[in-house]
């Protein structure tokens, strides 16, 4: 029976023994260039992430190591990947998809010492008739340790470079996501969590990261950051969940959580009031409030204050000046009526 152990691909990805045993087996990789348009984009940094129209051709350097302390032999070759369920899904084996088939080595498999390290180039050619869209896809270095004749189990351990390549004339599509609800919750240990729903609003995968930090709990205690949970990857359109655990010592609360999420260079905030239950338990759904949201209301709440502010003022001028019209049409009444007087007794005076 052949076991495959894979490693999450990335930058300087490992595999290798179990935890507690010596790390005989262990292989890294990691991937060495990225566009220059994309050098602050951190996971471009990671994978081999572009946009490219029909008919264009790229190349990307990788390096791949030998931690273990034995001459070992690593395949190299490219094998498909989808991205649903909230998951990056790597194809089974050697499985190729469409993607995989645009992607071509310049080695094939290579022999490295104890701590060597060798680099190859990945090349990606986009055929000219290829239709719009985005595609996964992984270039995995794969090891087979020593058959062991006493035992039933062969391990295969790989790690790979995920690529997300997404094609199609013109621009690339926008990135973004929306932070939802906050549903907290105590394992059957006691160890506290949260669930925060996330929808990817833009054209193209996310790989979901980030931190939440509690604060205003009981006696104005403050706790964290503490790091997501990694593995959430969304699909354009797609809504997953992102989860943060806690320390068990925690208390139920109420607490104020603060969440920064990011994929890339994409990177949004949100906050609320939680309270964790008691073991074994979920809590109430909770809304956050995002940061454009509250600036939105603050915008809003101050624009609504000024309105009422000029609405007040211009009443009172408004009143200012009926009372002033007011002052001068009883002078002048006044006035006129005191004329009239004058000319009467004038009048008799004259007589």
């Amino acid at each position: 029976m052949v076991l495959l152990c894979a490693a999450g691909p990335g930058t300087l990805a490992r595999a290798g023994a179990p935890p507690g045993e010596p790390d005989s087996r262990a292989i890294g990789i990691q991937l060495l260039e990225a566009p220059v348009a994309r050098h602050d984009d951190p996971r471009a940094l990671r994978y081999i992430v572009d946009h490219l129209p029909p008919g264009s051709t790229i190349k990307r350097k990788i390096s791949v190591v030998n931690h273990s302390a034995e001459r070992r032999r690593l395949d190299l070759f490219a094998a498909g990947a989808d991205v649903a369920d909230g998951r990056f899904r790597f194809a089974e084996g050697r499985t190729a998809n469409e993607l995989s088939g645009w992607i071509t080595l310049d080695e094939d498999s290579v022999t490295l010492d104890p701590q060597e390290s060798i680099r190859f180039t990945a090349t990606v050619r986009v055929p000219r008739e290829a239709s719009a869209g985005e595609r996964y896809a992984v270039v995995w270095a794969s090891t087979v340790p020593a058959r062991n004749a006493s035992a039933n189990v062969n391990i295969v351990h790989r790690v790979g470079v995920r690529v997300y390549l997404d094609v199609g004339p013109g621009g690339e599509p926008p990135s973004d996501f929306a932070i939802g609800d906050v549903v907290p919750a105590r394992d059957g240990g006691g160890r506290p969590s949260v669930d925060v729903t996330v929808r990817n609003t833009g054209g193209r995968a996310l790989d979901m990261g980030g931190s939440a930090t509690l604060s205003d709990g009981p006696g104005g205690i403050r706790a964290g950051p503490f790091d997501v949970v990694q593995g959430t990857t969304l699909a354009a359109g797609e809504a997953g969940t992102v989860r943060v655990i806690f320390p068990a010592e925690l208390a139920n609360g109420p607490w104020r959580i603060a969440l920064e999420l990011a994929s890339g260079k994409v990177r949004r905030s949100a906050s609320g009031t939680i309270t964790f239950p008691d073991p074994g338990q979920a809590g109430r759904r909770t809304p956050l409030l995002d940061r454009l949201t509250q600036n939105r209301w603050l915008r809003g709440g101050v624009l609504a204050v000024a309105a009422v502010a000029v609405a007040g003022v211009a009443l009172l001028i408004r009143r200012l000046r009926r009372r002033r019209a007011a002052v001068h049409a009883a002078g002048q009444m006044a006035h006129a009526a005191g004329h009239v007087a004058v000319s009467s007794t004038g009048s008799d005076i004259r007589k």
